[in-house]
């Protein structure tokens, strides 16, 4: 019997409109569909109906209520404990990321020539945040930029789009560490993505429109003449309270020293942070020349305590040493937290759980949940004092079917505006002589992802980061290496090459750039019309058949990353390779209908 006989005993898939994955995992992105998996007919991105297969409270024994509520309390603890360890952590993993690439990033930053040009601005407020783990930091120093007339205002907007991109990379990290499970992977990836999508479709959106028409620096420049500015002090930092007694003991670091790299007044002193302070000595020694120049008794530099303090290290060395220990605690406490989080939230706690994080107002009012997700975000990310925690706590959630990722979007754009808000305060605690440099730059964050808001959720049509983030989520769940694909082409090769040819002048950027941007828009183009109007398009294009196999299809770059990496996580599963051994024979890809 041919082969394709035996394929079409299956049901018949139409081809996927990129030929990379097949119908079904496009299904899969539109909300209101029922696709059809390779499990069966579960949407894997729907919320389950837990059910509590456990005795009820009334039914236990006075011993089994002693005994499961002595379980609860454990896991309780648990999972608190599991959470300040991952937040410590993720603070570390910050610190190592500055040690390892805070010169480079200052480097990158106090080049204001290359940031003249919109695109490298972007590319490198992207390349920047991704290098420090921290928008805070690379938002402090284009402040200072700008303060100091290094850069101006106009040139540092395209930057602030670049930091709010790359504050997304630290999500899909985390989500990373449930690549085990890929039913988790798939949802955790996905959660990851659509702030990843969100921050990269504004960003691409907005800036031929700051380039053409610099709207967002007039509006902060209208908001800013509006307002009375008076010094403020700093926002409540609840977090760094907590963390800061264990964090400080590992390691602390200069801050002033990464500002100082980016605006070109730093020595090559190290990062590590030597002395805290300082105190008045009371006892006479080789001091004599200096108390005969004050009048007084000299002050004396207190060392810092924490575990590097004084080590012949390097800033280089010091900095791996904290992003594998960093790395490690992380993974194992995300792992710890997911465990619990599945053992505690099931059955009648998980579907409370889950009715009230993705409850909706009834009707005709139903539209108004979304936004008060967005301001549950942003008044969370506001008292956690950063959105990298907020969005890296949320997506183990999503992993747990807990949160949905229709409810998870809204958080994320929340989380956005929280943290632009966080700035806006900071900002107002600046010196005199930085006030209005710093409260300017805060604003174009704010109206930046205010606008994306507008572009992308108000019209429930145009929330195109939901579907996108479920393509990649479905192909991540049978391809997981993508998910790494993914991480380094958004956050640092495709940006490299578009620093790269920035820097080479318009000329060349225009002269490549150009054709690949058509191309992909003509390739956006015939998808959408193989799909909806395949009559509209000639034959030969109303498929993607007559392509090479390695350009229609992932199978043989998975045959390829599966001969480098012959592990069980890098394979796909059975009936995907299956599916793709059906999609390789011309006479199948012939016989499907359009």
């Amino acid at each position: 019997m041919p082969s394709s006989l035996t394929c079409a005993q299956d049901p018949p898939a139409t081809l996927d409109t990129v030929g990379l994955v097949d119908q079904r995992l496009g299904n899969a992105g539109t909300s209101g569909s029922a696709p059809i998996l390779e499990d069966g007919d579960v949407d894997p991105w729907a919320l389950p109906q837990l059910k509590d297969t456990g005795q009820s409270w009334k039914e236990l024994s006075m011993a089994g209520r002693v005994l499961q509520g002595a379980a609860g309390f454990l896991k309780a603890c648990g999972l608190l404990g599991s959470l300040y360890l991952f937040i410590c952590s993720l603070d570390i993993l910050s610190s190592a990321f500055q040690l390892l690439g805070s010169k480079v990033a200052g480097d990158i930053f106090k080049d204001n020539v290359v940031l003249s040009n919109p695109v490298a601005g972007l590319v490198i407020g992207v390349l920047g945040t991704v290098l420090v783990q921290s928008s805070s930091t690379s938002s402090s120093i284009v402040v200072s930029m700008v303060a100091s007339k290094l850069l101006t205002v106009r040139a540092s907007v395209p930057v602030i789009m670049g930091v709010n991109v790359g504050t997304s990379v630290t999500s899909t990290l985390v989500s990373m560490a449930q690549s085990g499970d890929r039913d988790a992977f798939r949802r955790a990836f996905g959660g990851s993505a659509v702030h990843g999508v969100f921050n990269w479709l504004t960003a691409l959106t907005l800036l031929p429109l700051e380039s053409a028409a610099a709207p967002l620096e007039r509006l902060s420049a209208l908001a800013l003449g509006a307002a009375s500015l008076q010094p403020g002090g700093r926002a409540p930092d609840i977090l760094k309270v907590l963390t800061r007694p264990l964090t400080r003991l590992i390691v602390q670091l200069d801050a002033d020293v990464i500002t100082g790299r980016g605006t070109g007044n730093a020595t090559n002193s190290s990062l590590i942070k030597r002395w805290c302070g300082t105190e008045v000595q009371t006892t006479a020694g080789n001091s004599s020349t200096c108390a005969a120049a004050t009048g007084g008794p000299c002050p004396a530099q207190l060392p810092c305590r924490h575990l590097f303090e004084g080590t012949a290290l390097a800033d280089l060395a010091v900095g791996f040493i904290l992003l594998a220990a960093s790395l490690l605690v992380l993974c194992a406490c995300l792992a710890l937290i997911v465990k619990l989080l599945s053992s505690t939230l099931r059955g009648r706690v998980g579907q409370a759980v889950s009715t009230v994080v993705n409850a909706d107002f009834p009707s005709p009012f139903g539209w108004l949940s979304g936004y008060l997700a967005i301001l549950v975000g942003a008044g969370l990310t506001f008292a956690l004092q950063s959105s990298s925690v907020f969005t890296a706590a949320v997506v183990p959630l999503m992993g747990v079917r807990v949160i949905s990722l229709e409810r998870a979007y809204p958080l994320f754009l929340g989380s956005n505006i929280g943290t632009t808000t966080t700035a806006l305060l900071a900002a107002l605690a600046s010196p005199s002589d930085m006030l209005i440099s710093a409260v300017q730059v805060a604003l174009i964050h704010f109206f930046f992802n205010l606008a994306g808001i507008l572009l992308w959720y108000v019209v429930p049509v145009l929330r195109l980061p939901i579907p996108l983030a479920k393509r990649f989520g479905d192909l991540t769940a049978r391809y997981r290496w993508v998910a790494v694909a993914y991480l380094l082409l958004s956050f640092l090769l495709l940006p490299l090459a578009a620093c790269g040819l920035s820097l080479a002048g318009s000329t060349v950027l225009a002269a490549v750039g150009g054709p690949l941007l058509v191309l992909v828009l003509l390739i956006i183009l015939v998808a959408i019309l193989q799909r909806h109007r395949p009559a509209w398009l000639p034959r030969r294009l109303r498929s993607w058949a007559w392509l090479p196999l390695w350009l229609r299809s992932l199978e043989p770059w998975d045959r390829l990353v599966s001969r480098c990496c012959p592990c069980k996580a890098c394979s796909p599963p059975q009936a995907a390779a299956k599916e793709a051994h059906c999609y390789e024979n011309p006479e199948v890809l012939a016989s499907q209908q359009l």
